[in-house]
């Protein structure tokens, strides 16, 4: 009978300790005027970043969370901090980004949604975070295996963080009645950014290869908020960007040119298409076009969907990278792909797979890396980038 007292007793202040804590956050999200919530398939990171030095480029005092490829928060002077994590990435660490703002009197707090489970995204959103600006980038095949098994139903999950109340602003055209009918549910005003508003012009300045939806999104979102597009955009192209957008390094080895394009990020076939059509239509002919595929043990969905892509398109060869070879491989054959186009090179050292690679490139060979920045693509990336910078 004690026992169950004492279970009865613990229980009660447990709930009472989560109601207490419950009301101390809602007190924080409350001092914290702007709160900006991004989510979507592809772009969270730059978009997010973007958005957040066209506010400080207007005075407004902001806290930037992203989670792309390596977690980071950018301080209000636009200095970076690597979020430290001792285990795997959970959605409780969005809470001391909010305590840490709420500390430092933020006008804007700018946060990258880190959830993939539908639930967690809901309740980041509605429990966490509770939005007074929503972001949606896009909605595309990915995670299948937490939000899937079809695009419907990554739709769902993504649209789960439409908040309250408030405003969402989305690049997003395919689902943009489906988002527009939850927003009246949820008696949200809804704004589609079109990509058009940009002008091949306004990516002039940039380090990167940056796409005319993140750039219109976020100068929207800074428009709404009060700061011009002529003084958020300069700062924009100023500002450092996500490890993961899209670069283009040139290297020469041996005689031969090799353009290396890091598309590691744009791991869903609908964006590796868009990014394979765009550096199509600017390359030289006769150019031998070659698809860098590095592959993750832990994402095997997202290799075979990859591959399926790669079997209809025209190119020339493929070099596989990364873990679980063997499968890939075999993946490869299963959709017809010949043995004569593949190149097997594996998890081996960094400069052993950029040797391996100039080794299969023709005199001028566009490599386009695309699959996982993990499992050794972000350092074969650097690799390319240091060699670019010292050869030109």
């Amino acid at each position: 009978m004690l026992s169950f007292y004492i279970i009865v007793s613990l229980t009660i202040l447990l709930i009472i300790y989560g109601a207490i804590e419950y009301q101390l956050h809602q007190k924080k999200l409350k001092s914290i005027p702007i709160r900006i919530h991004i989510n979507g398939t592809r772009g969270k990171s730059s978009v997010t970043r973007l958005i957040g030095a066209g506010l400080r480029a207007g005075g407004l005092k902001t806290i930037t969370k992203v989670t792309g490829t390596f977690p980071r928060i950018i301080l209000a002077d636009g200095s970076e901090a690597i979020v430290h994590r001792k285990e795997q990435a959970n959605i409780l660490e969005q809470l001391d980004i909010i305590k840490f703002c709420s500390k430092q009197q933020a006008d804007v707090l700018i946060i990258e949604c880190m959830a993939l489970q539908p639930i967690y995204q809901k309740i980041t959103e509605h429990q966490m975070i509770k939005a007074d600006i929503g972001v949606i980038t896009n909605i595309r095949l990915d995670h299948l295996d937490v939000m899937g098994p079809t695009l419907d139903d990554v739709a769902k999950a993504i649209c789960s963080t439409i908040p309250k109340k408030s405003k969402l602003f989305t690049s997003e055209d395919r689902y943009l009645g489906f988002m527009q009918k939850i927003a009246k549910k949820r008696k949200t005003k809804i704004h589609n950014s079109d990509p058009k508003t940009i002008t091949n012009n306004d990516l002039k300045g940039f380090s990167y290869i940056e796409h005319k939806d993140n750039i219109a999104l976020a100068l929207d979102i800074c428009t709404e908020l009060g700061v011009d597009r002529s003084v958020a955009l300069p700062e924009m192209k100023r500002s450092k960007p996500d490890e993961g957008v899209l670069r283009h390094f040139t290297v020469k080895e041996n005689g031969k040119r090799i353009h290396f394009y890091n598309a590691l990020a744009a791991n869903d076939p609908e964006s590796t298409i868009m990014i394979w059509d765009a550096i199509r239509n600017q390359s030289e002919e006769n150019e031998h076009f070659m698809f860098l595929l590095n592959t993750r043990q832990d994402r095997q969905d997202r290799a075979i969907r990859l591959v399926d892509m790669m079997s209809q398109l025209d190119y020339g060869s493929i070099g596989l990278v990364g873990e679980s070879l063997d499968m890939v491989v075999t993946m490869c054959e299963k959709q017809d792909i010949p043995t004569t186009k593949i190149h097997a090179i594996g998890a081996k050292t960094t400069l052993e797979q950029y040797h391996d690679l100039c080794e299969a490139s023709l005199s001028n060979t566009t490599i386009i890396a695309i699959g996982n920045m993990g499992a050794g693509g972000a350092e074969l990336s650097e690799h390319f980038e240091r060699i670019h910078q010292t050869s030109n």
